[in-house]
């Protein structure tokens, strides 16, 4: 029965009947002179939701991860020194791998909770005058804490140092779901993934690529085969792969589009911040407080919440799983233990998340959490009726 009842995780997130559905494809020639007439499309309509209209969208068979390492390995060399914030789980696995490609990473320590610290950035940058940082890498929407970055403020940072560095970002967790503007914000590379706001199965990177970014391709002297960024684009020139694609994931990836702009990208934006809206009113009537420190990093794709002090956040996730069949995601890194996250992304309603706050508040009131039933519920129910929009 458990798998009727939707996820409250931020990714992978609840595929709709219709992009299953798109997915369930028998097998076909990805060679074939048709496929190009499904996949070059898909590329297209892609820049729309990126934002852009000059870079190229790539694809890989990977998960987010690996765009991370195709964003890396396609333009940096072995020793090459890049700039990044530590201030969250996903910003501290960014750092990681660049380290473990050899690549020089100055390390700027936020506390979790805040954002990408676009005045540490302009400062530092200012006085790199040898220009050796090469790029800034910047986690758009740390999935661990719920915290937004303003990526606008991080590019007016490097242009008012007059610094050419490379802006990559993270939007694996933001991309589909929150606005995201890679031409007006200057992203050399932006990362997404399949199975977040795209609402499809795990399994495909999907990035984009500015001409700048592009143009250090050549030059990159990190090792890179599979995520070959020139491989791809010379047979994407053609309409195909230069291996064999997911083609049952491009599918779903053409439908996703479709749902995407039937739906109006405007009005998935606006969707977003009511489901987000409602929790935090439901948290706020709870007594709880976000990991996010102030109002302007709150992220529309998901919510981690401080447990009281005394209450372990893993056994009242493990509770709502074990005994009502829903799961909740757990707290990462230094939150783990502290803070738990309900994700509100992707293929959901206001009656869906009212279903997941009601489910979470009988997990709470069996594990004495200083609340009562209903009082999260009722306050997320107040702000969906009294700012609820005509269907």
């Amino acid at each position: 029965m458990s798998l009727q009842n939707p996820i409250f995780i931020p990714g992978p997130t609840n595929i709709p009947d219709r992009l299953r559905r798109a997915m369930n494809v028998p097998t076909q020639d990805h060679r074939a002179p048709d496929f190009s007439d499904t996949f070059l499309p898909v590329l297209a309509d892609c820049k729309k939701v990126f934002g852009t209209q000059d870079s190229e969208i790539i694809l890989f068979t990977s998960s987010g991860t690996g765009g991370w390492e195709a964003a890396i390995s396609n333009t940096l060399s072995p020793g090459d020194k890049v700039l990044i914030a530590r201030y969250g789980m996903f910003s501290h696995r960014w750092i990681d791998m660049c380290q473990r490609h050899g690549l020089d990473v100055q390390v700027i320590e936020c506390p979790w909770g805040t954002g990408a610290p676009a005045d540490q950035f302009q400062a530092i940058l200012s006085e790199d005058t040898a220009h050796e940082i090469k790029a800034v890498m910047v986690t758009h929407n740390e999935t661990a804490t719920g915290v937004l970055s303003d990526i606008g403020a991080v590019r007016k940072a490097i242009d008012s140092s007059n610094h050419p560095a490379l802006l990559f970002v993270d939007g694996v967790s933001s991309i589909a779901s929150v606005p995201f503007e890679m031409d007006e914000w200057g992203v050399d590379v932006a990362v997404a993934g399949s199975q977040k706001g795209f609402m499809l199965a795990t399994g495909m990177a999907i990035l984009g690529v500015s001409q700048k970014a592009l143009s250090h391709m050549d030059e990159a002297k990190l090792p890179r085969t599979y995520f070959d960024f020139r491989d791809m684009l010379k047979a994407n020139a053609n309409g195909g792969f230069p291996y064999t694609p997911p083609l049952n994931l491009i599918y779903g990836l053409r439908e996703s589009l479709e749902m995407l702009f039937d739906e109006g990208l405007e009005n998935v934006y606006a969707r977003h911040y009511r489901l987000a809206e409602g929790v935090r009113q439901a948290v706020s009537a709870w007594g709880m407080i976000l990991c996010a420190k102030t109002p302007d990093l709150y992220s529309n794709t998901v919510s981690a919440i401080f447990v009281p002090e005394g209450f372990n956040s893993n056994k009242l996730t493990d509770h709502a799983f074990n005994k009502y069949g829903i799961s909740f995601g757990i707290g990462l890194g230094e939150m783990n233990g502290k803070a738990f996250r309900i994700g509100h992304l992707g293929s959901l309603t206001e009656v869906m998340v009212l279903a997941g706050l009601a489910a979470i508040e009988m997990a709470m009131v069996d594990l004495d959490y200083p609340i009562k039933l209903g009082q999260g519920v009722a306050a997320a129910q107040e702000y969906y009726r009294n700012t609820a929009t005509t269907k």
